[in-house]
């Protein structure tokens, strides 16, 4: 009887045990590691590169000449804008130093040598200095010699405008030109082949369309700089004619001083 029941303790006990350690058993085995799946690589045939590479000397052409008219354009609108930024500079420091001079004389002497509004003064100096004898009085004479020095002002503001005008307007032509072109070629291809499934005709295709997609980058910055900077040189040429007209004030004050 008492060896029955130890060894229904002994079961017990070794039942307990076993499921105490079993968990932590499982707790301390290290995990089995996750298998990694290897990720493809599909690399894309059609692109920019495979454009320059599989195209024709129009294809390239094409690309040469957008890229000429963007650089082009990014230039005239840089060189331009930091015209207007001097100009803008010699007119504040001509509007300061404007009421300070006693004559037309030392209001030349204070600007700076370089400066629109210094050559604007001395035109109109010397063209009152030049009168004398003419027909046209004084008013006409100095008011003229003014307007031209206005004008060659102007002439230099808008040059090379005319540039941002025509790439904003030709740039979508010559790159839709470009993806005509490349269509053309792309199904020239694929009737030859024989073959017209989607990835036959959707790579050629869409890689032709790059061209119309550079056209379009190409014309609207330079559309956008060309508005911007006729409205700029509107500024400027106001600035220009309201200081020449303070000129045109001060020589006709100075000649009725010198008359009286």
């Amino acid at each position: 009887m008492e060896a029955g029941r130890l060894k229904l303790f002994l079961a017990a006990l070794v039942f307990f045990l076993s499921a105490s350690l079993m968990p932590m058993a499982f707790a301390q085995a290290p995990a089995a590691p996750t298998p990694q799946i290897a990720k493809e690589v599909v690399e894309n045939p059609y692109g920019l590169e495979a454009l320059w590479r599989q195209g024709d000397f129009v294809a390239r052409g094409t690309l040469i000449v957008l890229l000429v008219m963007s650089i082009g354009s990014w230039y005239i609108a840089i060189l331009k804008l930091l015209e207007q930024q001097r100009l803008l500079r010699q007119a504040k420091e001509a509007e300061e130093k404007f009421p300070r001079a006693a004559s037309v004389l030392e209001m030349v002497a204070a600007l700076h040598p370089e400066s629109a509004f210094r050559s604007i003064a001395e035109t109109g100096r010397e063209a009152a200095e030049r009168h004398g004898g003419a027909q046209v009085d004084l008013h006409t004479w100095v008011g003229m010699a003014l307007q031209r020095a206005i004008d060659r002002v102007a002439n230099r503001l808008q040059g090379g405008l005319a540039f941002l005008a025509t790439v904003g307007s030709t740039a979508p032509f010559v790159g839709l030109f470009g993806t005509v072109w490349g269509i053309y070629h792309a199904l020239t291809a694929i009737g030859i082949a024989g073959q017209a499934s989607i990835d036959k005709v959707a790579g050629p295709v869409g890689e032709a369309l790059i061209m119309t997609a550079f056209g379009l980058a190409v014309a609207v910055p330079a559309v956008l700089a060309y508005n911007w900077l006729v409205r700029r040189n509107k500024v400027v040429l106001e600035r220009l004619r309201d200081f020449a007209g303070g000129v045109h004030m001060a020589l006709l004050g100075g000649a009725q001083k010198k008359s009286g």
